[in-house]
This record gives structure tokens, sequence and C-alpha cells, in this order.
């Protein structure tokens, strides 16, 4: 594992020259923040050693590096899933890289289904935490004591003062938030009514097939972690509808608008140790 991290994160510095500390994971339909990057490099996954392949629609599949509000980044114009066959050491292995590249700070996005009757399509909610139903963990296996310890606290797995700093720079901007929290499933399939009530009875907000193991991984890295869902659709498991994911990315893309301000915002306002 080191000597794959060691590869792809030689790889990455010879093509971008720099060592960016803020760490960007967008989710599907999501990736028009990159047009907003002063760009340096951007680098197709299958051209970095070990990288998995995205094979999922509204995926683009780069690794974009350059500065963000004045900031130096790394953006990943898509991501990997469980259910794409990858496993989970495989999932979260960029989240390994940005790590070995001196990211501090991620900010991770994802499109999620909304299980709060109180949420609409197009909301913005700030993760507070998350439920891993998926059913493995990323950490299991030999612990890699250079990486991470072998059993780290998730008691505040999305860090508090980037909530905080976030709730402020909403409001600042007038862009409405919804807070809660993410339950972290394996699809691909989606939820039938009755896993829907489940859900919500054990306290999801939210759910979707991401964010959750890169999440436990960037905390066993000591990284600062920000979580953004946009919720894309209302699962209310008395009314429940079909849902293309062409519908799906239409909400993301509507929502984008107001998420690349909010995290810009963030970005040029977070301390980053």
């Amino acid at each position: 594992m080191l000597e794959k991290i060691e590869e792809a994160t030689h790889y990455i510095i010879g093509k971008a020259k720099t060592t960016p500390k803020i760490g960007i994971l967008l989710g599907t339909g999501l990736g028009g923040l990159v047009d907003r990057i002063n760009i340096k490099a951007s680098i197709p996954y299958e051209g970095i050693p070990n990288f998995p392949r995205s094979t999922v629609e509204g995926h683009m599949g780069n690794l974009v590096i350059g500065s963000l509000a004045e900031r130096e980044v790394v953006v990943m114009q898509g991501r990997f899933h469980y259910y794409e066959g990858y496993s989970m050491q495989q999932v979260t292995f960029p989240i390994r890289v940005m790590n070995a590249l001196g990211v501090r700070v991620l900010i991770i996005s994802n499109a999620a289904g909304g299980l709060n009757p109180q949420f609409n399509p197009g909301d913005i909610m700030i993760i507070t935490d998350h439920i891993n139903l998926t059913g493995d963990n990323p950490l299991i296996g030999p612990n890699i004591d250079t990486l991470g310890p072998r059993f780290p606290d998730m008691s505040q797995p999305y860090t508090k003062n980037m909530v905080s700093l976030t709730e402020k720079v909403a409001s600042d901007e007038k862009i409405h938030l919804q807070k809660g929290v993410y339950v972290g499933i394996m699809g691909p399939s989606l939820e039938t009514a009755a896993e829907t009530r489940f859900l919500r009875m054990i306290g999801a907000d939210a759910v979707g097939m991401s964010t959750v193991p890169e999440v436990i991984v960037a905390v066993h890295s000591g990284m600062k972690v920000l979580g953004l869902s946009v919720i894309s659709n209302l699962n209310l498991p008395d009314n429940l509808k079909p849902h293309s994911l062409e519908e799906i990315i239409v909400v993301a893309n509507n929502a984008a608008p107001r998420l690349i301000k909010l995290i810009e915002r963030v970005i040029q306002e977070v301390e980053i140790d």
C-alpha cells in the first residue's frame, strides 16, 4: 500500500509541481466547480498509477490541481464507489494519496436522497454525522501505523469548526442550509419503502452510496472534514416514487452554483494547521 501511494503521489507532483493543503471530492453532477479553478494540471484517473477508473455517469474522472479562491487545491472530479466492484481500499486510495500530497482539509460532496420530510429537492445539507451501513470498512486488515491509528476515534468525524464556518458563510451569502445525518449504503439498487422507513427510524436524514468510506480514511489520516449533501430527491416511504439518475443529475446541477459559492467562501476562510 505504501509503495502504491508513493508511486501515485510522485507521479502527481511531477505533473503539478505543487502540494495543496485543501482537497475537494465532487459527487454526482457537481463537477462544475472545476470551471472556477485556475488549473495547473488536470490528470485523467487512468493516467495515475494505481488509481481506479470512474465508471459512473456524472463523474468526469479527472484529478485537477490548481488555485481556487487564492488557495492551492486538489480536486477529484468524480469518485469511486463500492458498488462498482472496487474494494474499500481502492475506493479510498485517492484520500490516501491526498494525505501524502499534504492535504489537511477535505471537503467532500455528494448527491443524496432526502429522508427527512422537512427537506426539499435541491437543499444543501451539512453532514453532522454518519451511519455506516455499507457492510464494510476501509480500515479492515493490518493497520499501517504511519497512515493512522489502529482504532481511530469517530466521535466527531465531521469537524465542528468546519460546520460552524460553513453555517457562517451560508448566512453571509443567504444560502439556505439543512443539517443532518447521512447514512451510507452499499448500493447500487435504490431503497425500498420498508428500507427507507427503517433508515429514517434509526436517525438518518439523507441516504447515499458514497462518502462514508472516504471520511473514515480522512479521519484515520488526521484531516479536518466538511461533508455536504445536495438533496436530489425525497424518499418518503408512504409516497415512494421512482427516480432516475438523469433526474438526480438535473437537481444536483441546479444546486451547484450555491454549493460552489459556499465551498469557495469556506476555502477562503478556513484555517489550516
